[in-house]
């Protein structure tokens, strides 16, 4: 709580106020890192850089990239010898399937938890409201009886409901309508794709019955016809963008505005890849890399960790809302949901979820499929029939055309499209040899 009533001023601090203090902090960070870690002690001096070499956020393109495979190969490497302790210890696959642990110390936790309230509280979600989590799995599934029973006096206290968004059929959703005005809540916490679902059907059933509920949503994008959806089925909605290794990196305030970057806990860098391979910081406006370094986790330190994730690169104006926290654009995916065109160009994945704001009044689901030989399979579920509409199918096709030249395009009508195992739906799949 202390943290959180700092974090609520600091948020109105400038830009470059806000730049200071992650300097600082990322000092403390560089310096624990070289007396407590055989990883970045060897990368320091192979470098002959010390902590005092870091008078700027800039400074940290003098230190390598952590990837996905880096991070995991270096768990030993970059544990700390020497306190603070690990005292939490999480296990996180994402989409490649490959499993990554995190390690980090309390003092990293409680700045965790502060950056979410807060983040949550620009949604209209305080401490202590009754809210509905309509997420993948259910916490609940623990793995002994003991925690199982903890999870659930820790749900009750804190007035927490969890419904699993991954059922998806008229039945499920009509239940999930009637938890709604059973349970009255005062806020959600959702999947952006199961909010939307959820939200389409109270549309299309005319089953709304209740004032604007906020809805914070995240796991995944959240695109502009889903947004549209859960605000005239449910109420407002927030974006919110994180990652299991690092929690919350970015909020919308009420503006919906970007998302505000979590500066006093990350630091969040959009990087560009050249065609020689080497990165450089995106220029406002370019769709970059995502990196964060993360300034509270002596532990296990985590400096410039590629997650995999694509963002737009904002400049460090002031929001209009008077918070000096710096901002990204959208989150646009993941760099494995790139696709390319017949002469190997990349192409973004997002294209298509532009394609179906065009074309979402007559498909209710959609996924984008590039095979090995780099032909492409959209699969539709049509609200009506065993086809596309004449005018859909060819502003489909067109636009296919435009961004994929030379590419072979088929479509493919289905009853539905499978989630991922974890409930979240993949717009974009790229077949890997």
């Amino acid at each position: 709580m202390p943290l959180l009533r700092y974090l609520r001023e600091t948020e109105r601090w400038s830009a470059g106020a806000l730049r200071d203090l992650q300097v600082g902090l990322l000092r403390r960070l560089i310096r624990h890192a070289y007396g407590h870690t055989a990883y970045y002690r060897e990368i320091l001096d192979e470098r002959d850089l010390r902590p005092e070499d870091f008078g700027s956020v800039h400074d940290l393109a003098k230190l390598p990239l952590l990837d996905r495979a880096t991070l995991r190969a270096t768990l030993e490497t970059r544990t700390a010898e020497g306190p603070p302790e690990v005292a939490i210890v999480k296990t996180t696959s994402g989409s490649s399937g490959q499993p990554v642990t995190v390690r980090y110390n309390a003092e990293s936790r409680h700045w965790r938890d502060a950056i979410r309230w807060r983040g949550y509280g620009w949604g209209g979600y305080e401490i202590g409201m009754r809210a509905l989590h309509y997420w993948g799995v259910a916490p609940v599934s623990t793995s002994t009886w003991w925690k199982k029973q903890k999870a659930n006096v820790d749900h009750a206290l804190k007035r927490d409901y969890y419904i699993d968004c991954t059922p998806r059929s008229e039945a499920a959703l009509g239940k999930v309508v009637e938890d709604i005005k059973r349970l009255r809540p005062h806020v959600m916490v959702a999947y952006a794709a199961g909010a939307a679902a959820l939200a389409k059907f109270i549309n299309t059933k005319g089953l709304r019955a209740w004032e604007p509920i906020p809805v914070l949503t995240g796991a995944e994008g959240l695109l502009a016809h889903d947004r549209a959806a859960i605000e005239q089925g449910i109420g407002p909605a927030f974006d919110t963008y994180g990652c299991r290794e690092t929690m919350l990196i970015g909020s919308e305030c009420e503006l919906h505005d970007g998302l505000h970057t979590s500066m006093e806990n990350l630091i969040v860098e959009i990087l560009v890849r050249e065609d020689d391979g080497s990165m450089r910081a995106a220029r406002p406006g370019e769709l970059g890399e995502i990196a964060v370094t993360d300034l509270h986790n002596l532990a296990c330190p985590m400096i410039r960790y590629l997650n995999g994730d694509l963002a737009v690169a904002r400049a460090d104006d002031r929001c209009a809302c008077g918070r000096g926290l710096v901002k990204i654009g959208s989150v646009q995916g993941r760099v494995t949901e790139t696709l390319q065109d017949a002469a190997g160009n990349p192409v973004g994945g997002l294209v298509f979820n532009v394609l179906f704001s065009m074309i979402g009044h007559v498909a209710r689901d959609f996924r984008v499929t590039q095979r090995l030989d780099r032909s492409v399979v959209i699969s539709i579920v049509p609200y009506v029939g065993d086809r596309l509409p004449e005018r859909e199918e060819r502003i489909l096709f067109e636009h296919a055309t435009k961004y994929l030249p030379g590419v072979p395009v088929t479509v493919d009508i289905v009853n539905e499209i499978p989630l991922t195992a974890a409930g979240k739906r993949r717009v974009v799949v790229v077949e890997r040899a």
